[in-house]
């Protein structure tokens, strides 16, 4: 396996996309054609390009067994969050990389190229807003005037929006502070902002770490969708589009073992990422992501989420969630749920 880690890549992948996106439309990018698989030989001679992130694509797999005679090349890309792993994808910097439910939705807002290949399900306990240990907020409407952090275009930032309208709120109601991460978990523990919208691990992290206390988690209101999205470039080509396949299967077979196998999982993560045991067993034991199919219901609830967004004014269009998808994997994804 190849590991890269690029600091300029986002960056790079940025510039790219603001260069092409305006001439395309969501409607206007039609569906990606779907070449035939390649022979084992040729496809010993892709490298695909993989994007991920702390949650741990990578770890997943090799925890699961899953790594071991790939028929092909890795190149492992790590981001912070998804925004900018999907302006990765769109500019071709990497083939393929799993994000949450709201980035594909800026993404498609800004006439990105991607497209959404494979979901995955859990029911949303990981997705929080937290506050500092001994905060007198206990209630959403409490963060009323207050300054959340959150991380713009992830799914923690769409828990926060579905969050506030459950509450009666609107987001002019709070002062959102757009912070990575890494950044965001420094303000939060240094109490610069009063509440941080995120997922797990990081939420895991804060609770076992820093004290603190979940006022809200997207159990019932987030729909708990994550996606594996990629290039429409690395779709086309025969061989890549192979490599996406057998990436797809084996990422799917990763998220049913570690459902089944949850401390074996929490150990090899904690051992691979650093992060203290106590906080991947919390983490594992109430984020159990499930593969599934792209179904009807799935692009109904990702729509209404799009909607949410658009309304308030967070997106400058309203594109349609299906335009994005690409149904070529779902009947091998439905035989593994």
């Amino acid at each position: 396996m190849i590991r890269i880690l690029t600091a300029g890549l986002a960056a790079t992948a940025l510039a790219a996309l603001a260069a092409c996106s305006s001439s395309s439309t969501s409607s206007g990018q039609g569906p990606v054609p779907k070449p035939k698989l390649v022979s084992a030989a040729k496809l010993s001679n892709v490298t695909l390009k993989v994007g991920d992130q702390k949650e741990g694509a990578e770890a997943r797999l090799k925890a699961a067994g899953l790594l071991k005679n790939v028929p092909y090349k890795i190149q492992w890309s790590t981001f912070t969050s998804g925004p900018p792993e999907l302006e990765a994808v769109s500019a071709g910097a990497i083939d393929i990389g799993g994000v949450g439910n709201t980035p594909p939705i800026f993404s498609a807002a800004a006439h990105a190229k991607i497209v959404i290949v494979s979901a995955s399900q859990d029911n949303g306990a990981g997705d929080t807003i937290l506050v500092p240990k001994g905060s007198p907020i206990h209630s959403v409407t409490q963060l009323k005037g207050k300054t959340v952090g959150v991380a713009k275009g992830s799914s923690a930032h769409g828990n926060l929006l579905l969050q506030l309208k459950k509450a009666g709120m609107t987001p002019e109601d709070i002062k959102t502070s757009f912070l990575a991460p890494s950044d965001a978990y420094a303000a939060f523990t240094q109490k610069r902002i009063d509440a941080w919208a995120v997922w797990d691990p990081y939420s895991a992290q804060a609770q076992v770490s820093a004290g603190a206390r979940i006022l809200v988690s997207g159990t019932g209101v987030a729909n708990g969708l994550g996606f594996n999205v990629a290039s429409r470039d690395a779709l086309a080509d025969p061989a890549r589009n192979t490599a996406i396949r057998d990436y797809v299967m084996r990422i799917a077979k990763a998220y049913k073992w570690t459902c089944s196998h949850p401390t074996q999982w929490a150990t090899v993560y904690a051992a691979q990422t650093g992060l203290p045991l106590k906080a991947t067993l919390l983490s594992s034991e109430r984020s159990e992501d499930k593969p599934v199919a792209l179904t009807s219901s799935i692009l109904k609830s990702e729509q209404s989420l799009t909607d949410a967004f658009y309304n308030a004014k967070v997106i400058p269009t309203k594109p349609t969630f299906s335009d994005y998808v690409d149904h070529r994997f779902d009947s091998e994804i439905a035989a593994l749920s």
